[in-house]
């Protein structure tokens, strides 16, 4: 079991920045690929961002290259999502997911190949 807790969500202005974190506790954190999802009202979840095992591979949406920077310090059990230039269009509530993975330079694509959710954090972008 893995346990999961966001922190560092808020209200700014356009432009302005955040930095999420999620904390882990339980099972070794190295065993798990790690992604952050968002959901805004009325649309379904969508991954934003992943890192592999070793935190060496990413992948980002389109929407947010060159703006948003996910990392993570293995030896803290945290994962990190720094977000830049922040627009409108990135209100949601924000989830940090983990999901096992044999393959320590994997991304984990799918909501389905997630096992552990946190409880999610609110952005909220205004213009």
């Amino acid at each position: 079991q893995v346990q999961l807790a966001e922190s560092g969500g808020g209200l700014v202005q356009a432009g302005g920045s955040l930095r999420l974190s999620c904390a882990a506790s339980g099972r070794t954190f190295t065993y798990y690929a790690m992604g952050w999802f968002r959901q805004a009202p009325g649309t379904e979840r969508e991954l934003v961002t992943a890192v592999s095992r070793s935190g060496f591979r990413t992948y980002y949406v389109d929407s947010v290259k060159g703006r948003f920077t996910i990392s993570r310090d293995n030896a803290k059990n945290t994962v990190y999502l720094q977000m830049n230039s922040l627009k409108p269009e990135d209100t949601a509530v924000y989830f940090c997911a983990a999901g096992r993975s044999g393959d320590s330079s994997g991304i984990n694509y799918y909501q389905e190949e997630y096992d552990y959710w946190g409880q999610g954090t609110q952005v909220t972008v205004s213009s």
